[in-house]
């Protein structure tokens, strides 16, 4: 079966076609309705989405959003049609064009040129409740030698999609944050697009903990030379959740620089087998004819905690030029450690306690990779939370 990106890319692109070449949309109209054997939709269970890929969905208003952030930084609430809205390109499938097409308004937030913030600007989207849907877009610039961190959360219970792109100038330096702290019964699609200029540097960390359904996706591209992305991500889920993450980092310049790094666990209540605990991630690194010298690699774990849990984990490595510095990907889906486990236990320390601390151990490497000490604190705290919660 042939799915509407495919169709579309071959009929408004020529030469050979790549995953960075996927056609894109701000027209919902223009993409087909996406089935369960879409190579893009195949994991996810279509109808949990409460009618995002096909139109069904319930009332829908605009997304719930609200910004804090020191003087000096721009909020504004925009029409679609403003100018500084989807500068980083289109959407690249039917749910972000459907966001697109639906939503009244998109958010703006810019930080001026030169300026170093000394406080996180703090992004709170809140779903709009259970029978409601929100649509949004939200743009984030940092001008040319901008610092910032960016704490981008989503809270409460609804159905909920949106387009979400950063914009790191030359020599600019963004940490973002994005912190998926929905209820369980919420359902979010998001499509999440970083464009980084010239020696610009960007630290992208997905923290995937509540949600019946997650999907976030996201995307790197560089303009200029010298770009740098760290995409790290962390989640978990638990009984009746499904939790995905599909990146794509496009080096399409030469002499730039990516590391992905992603790990999840899961666990479900072995009591009811009709609640499964499922995670996809799926980490696309394209390196272009004309990148010469890329700099890449990406890691994804995943620790299988109990029956009736599930990890699919596919890293793709796709290279146009021999001319690099380095390349590579690895992805892992397994259990415990049976000698951490035994050497733990060998030294008087109880199994439960063990089986914690190896866990907490797992989520460590990328949780000290996170640039802002107050992120690093909560997860630490969330994480141990998570544990006091795992079948026995």
């Amino acid at each position: 079966m042939t799915t509407a990106t495919e169709n579309k890319t071959v009929s408004n692109a020529s030469g050979v076609q790549t995953k960075g070449d996927a056609f894109s949309s701000f027209n919902v109209d223009d993409f087909d309705v996406p089935h369960g054997r879409s190579e893009d939709w195949r994991f996810v269970s279509l109808r949990k989405l409460r009618g995002l890929h096909n139109g069904e969905f319930a009332d829908a208003v605009a997304q719930d959003i609200h910004v804090r952030a020191e003087e000096g930084v721009t909020s504004e609430t925009v029409a679609k049609d403003d100018p500084r809205i989807g500068r980083v390109g289109a959407p690249n499938d039917r749910v972000a064009a459907q966001a697109w097409t639906s939503m009244p308004q998109a958010q703006y937030v810019g930080i001026p040129r030169d300026t170093k913030l000394a406080e996180p600007v703090t992004v709170t989207i809140s779903g709009k409740g259970s029978d409601v849907t929100s649509f949004g877009a939200t743009t984030i610039e940092l001008e040319t030698g901008a610092e910032a961190i960016v704490h981008l959360r989503y809270e409460g219970s609804g159905t909920h999609a949106d387009n979400v792109e950063f914009i790191v100038g030359d020599n600019a330096r963004l940490t973002v944050i994005v912190d998926a702290q929905w209820n369980k019964d919420a359902v979010h699609v998001g499509a999440q697009r970083a464009q980084l200029g010239r020696d610009s540097v960007l630290h992208h960390t997905v923290v995937t903990f509540g949600g019946e359904v997650v999907r976030i996706t996201p995307s790197v591209r560089y303009t200029e030379q010298g770009g740098d992305a760290e995409m790290l991500g962390l989640y978990f889920a638990d009984s009746g959740q499904y939790i995905e993450n599909r990146l794509l980092v496009d080096h399409s310049v030469a002499n730039c620089r990516s590391h992905v790094l992603y790990k999840g666990a899961l666990q479900a209540d072995p009591s009811d087998p009709r609640k499964e605990a499922r995670t996809c991630w799926v980490g696309d690194v394209l390196i272009r004819a004309d990148a010469q010298n890329t700099d890449t690699y990406e890691t994804n774990r995943n620790l299988v905690l109990s029956e009736n849990a599930r990890a699919d984990a596919i890293p793709n490595l796709e290279i146009e030029t021999g001319e690099i510095a380095g390349a590579g990907h690895a992805a892992t889906v397994g259990r415990f450690d049976d000698e951490h486990m035994f050497y733990l236990q060998s030294r008087g320390i109880p199994e439960e306690s063990a089986r914690r601390m190896i866990i907490r151990g797992f989520f460590t490497e990328v949780i000290n990779k996170i640039p802002a000490e107050f992120i690093r604190e909560d997860l630490e705290k969330r994480v141990s939370e998570e544990l006091t919660q795992l079948p026995s």
